[in-house]
């Protein structure tokens, strides 16, 4: 698979890294490309640096990692490359997102699904796409004020199919649990079926097990602020550290 990386810095650099190891061709953008001389070199080819928009041309799929305050400008520069295209927002917003209502999420969480399976094994899959957790976080998000940092990003550019993903982690922590038992669970958010697939087979690629935490609403839980962001969990637990988020909320 062809990707592009908006965004080299720590997260975005070591992602691009990871993927290009993983077999993809990778090519990322960076405004110091001088600082990816020694990834670059390590990758034989499958890693290279473009502009942002041949990124964004170059890529079937598309990380965008920039920092926050760069954000709106890299989707100026890149709408038109990105429509039609997954795109997996790693960003989280420099403050905090606002809290919903009190009482927005009156109702039972209920459902479990994920357990410590491989993440390669049709019914954890299967889980990861459909399972009744996200379902009923989307539920509870209809009827909640305020907005994501991914809906913005969707505002921003609606023709790309927007996902979020690996935003919650710190780099240093994913590349000490990256494939190694027990799974990490890596948190996705979207209302896009092919972008949720797409996102989870990267995210199988990179040594970690996808699960699904919702449509694009439900993403204020991981980002800055959100009960999820910086929390490490193994896949067979994610289940109830959702609930608990969710909780939270109420």
């Amino acid at each position: 698979m062809r990707i592009g990386v908006i965004g080299a810095g720590r997260l975005g650099g070591t992602l691009a890294t990871w993927c290009a190891e993983s077999g993809h061709d990778v090519a990322v953008t960076s405004r110091h490309p001088e600082q990816l001389r020694e990834r670059l070199d390590r990758m034989n080819g499958r890693l290279r640096v473009m502009s942002i928009h041949q990124a964004a041309s170059f890529g079937e799929v598309v990380l965008f990692a920039p920092n926050w305050s760069s954000a709106k400008e890299a989707v100026d520069q890149t709408r038109s490359a990105l429509a039609g295209k997954v795109v997996i927002d790693a960003t989280n917003p420099a403050d905090e997102v606002p809290s919903p209502p009190a009482g927005a999420f009156a109702g039972a969480f209920t459902g479990s699904f994920l357990t410590g399976a491989s993440t390669k094994s049709t019914p954890l899959m299967a889980a990861a796409l459909t399972g009744p957790a996200g379902e009923a976080g989307d539920r509870m998000f209809a009827h909640a004020g305020g907005k994501s940092n991914l809906e913005t990003l969707i505002e921003w550019a609606p023709g790309a199919h927007w996902v979020k993903a690996f935003n919650t982690i710190p780099t240093d922590v994913l590349s000490r649990r990256r494939g190694h038992d027990p799974l990490m669970a890596e948190f996705v958010c979207t209302d896009e079926r092919d972008a949720r697939e797409t996102a989870c087979r990267i995210i199988r690629d990179l040594g970690f097990a996808p699960f699904y935490a919702g449509g694009a609403k439900a993403a204020r839980l991981t980002e800055t602020g959100g009960p999820l962001q910086s929390c490490e969990v193994d896949v067979k637990d994610a289940t109830d550290a959702l609930a608990e988020a969710l909780s939270t909320l109420r």
